[in-house]
């Protein structure tokens, strides 16, 4: 019975370098894969999977109009699937991950997502909580921590290194940067970012 899988980690984990691992072993099995990936997403170039580890490959792109269930099984309709790989998967709608569990249950094809579990703000992404009320199976991939321990949180820091505590919960670009922090040194860091800005305000009046 195929199965909907969720792998899940803070950032610089390696998500996209599994996915993408994952990939080459089905193919190299003579297994056909469909790949997808967020819209917004053009860090590697439109419709591509891009890891630091400089390895890439074309991926489908999904966004609120793509009906997913339906993109397989036209795709079905040319070619055998044997796995669907999806990565930022924090990104999918709750509906997407419902036409995903359609894919594995109906269809019978395995389906692999990649992504965050939370926010800069230590929030659940839509599509991460739906996947993790909806997987079959929860995997989380090990990032570390500038103090050693296993990292489960992402901290928005500006171009001065200084922790953001607002905004948009996604941003792709623009000049804010992220580090994967263990619980106990994210609230840290949240806290010093809120000293200084009250210091900022006090000294400015």
């Amino acid at each position: 019975m195929a199965k909907l899988y969720f792998y899940y980690a803070a950032m610089n984990a390696g998500k996209s370098t599994t996915l993408l691992q994952a990939d080459y072993n089905y193919r190299e099995r003579g297994m056909e894969t469909m790949l997808w990936t967020a819209s917004f997403d053009d860090r590697a170039g439109s419709g591509t999977i891009g890891s630091r580890i400089a390895l890439s490959a074309p991926a489908n792109i999904y966004d609120e109009s793509v009906d997913l269930f339906d993109a397989v099984g036209k795709e079905l309709r040319k070619r055998k699937l044997d796995c669907i790989l999806v990565d930022e998967a924090q990104f999918l709608s709750q509906r997407h991950v419902l036409q995903l569990c359609e894919v594995a249950d109906a269809l019978g094809i395995p389906v692999l997502c990649y992504g965050l579990r939370t926010d800069f703000q230590g929030k659940l992404f839509p599509g991460s909580a739906a996947l993790l009320a909806l997987a079959d199976s929860l995997i989380e991939l090990k990032a570390v921590c500038e103090c050693g321990r296993k990292a489960t949180m992402n901290l928005r820091v500006d171009a001065e290194g200084h922790a953001v505590a607002a905004g948009a919960q996604t941003e792709i670009g623009g000049n804010d940067r992220y580090v994967a922090l263990c619980r106990r040194h994210f609230f840290e860091r949240l806290k010093e970012s809120e000293a200084r800005q009250l210091s900022l305000g006090l000294a400015r009046k």
